[in-house]
């Protein structure tokens, strides 16, 4: 049962963390550290940006829990550091690697949750675009769009 519960928590941590990211991409990003975000809204072909220090901001939280966790030890906190660290992963997948090709690997991958959520992403993109803040979940009308076409054979 304990494994179970566990298991749970990486689980609800991961799914928080699509929260925190559309809470932290609005409110922060786009708001008080502008002046860090703004070049990600550049594409100019970079493989480096200001933006990235925000990476490292977030992969705090998880190394310390996964720490916290590893040295007490205490499996509750490092089952929350693992979720985070694994939304992290998967942000930066989907994000970096796929969406804007910073790595150019998975050019040749898609399905349709990816395309509708890629869509979402790259109108945020559009100038003075002030909505589409989530990262792994975009609004529901992308997914209505593209679930709604027929099927490619």
């Amino acid at each position: 049962m304990e494994t179970t519960f566990k298991i749970l928590l990486v689980v609800l941590a991961f799914g928080f963390m699509e929260f925190m990211a559309w809470f932290t991409h609005k409110y922060v990003m786009h708001g008080f550290m502008w002046f860090f975000h703004r070049d990600h809204h550049i594409r100019d072909g970079r493989k480096i940006e200001w933006n990235d220090v925000f990476a490292i901001i977030f992969a705090f939280p998880s190394i310390l829990l996964i720490y916290l966790g590893v040295v007490t030890p205490d499996g509750y906190l490092l089952s929350i550091g693992i979720g985070i660290m694994l939304y992290g992963a998967a942000y930066f997948m989907f994000h970096d690697v796929y969406v804007h090709q910073r790595i150019p690997i998975l050019k040749n991958f898609s399905n349709r949750y990816l395309r509708a959520t890629v869509k979402a992403h790259l109108d945020h993109h559009n100038p003075n675009a002030e909505y589409n803040f989530g990262f792994l979940v975009a609004p529901m009308k992308y997914y209505k769009e593209e679930f709604g076409k027929k099927k490619k054979v």
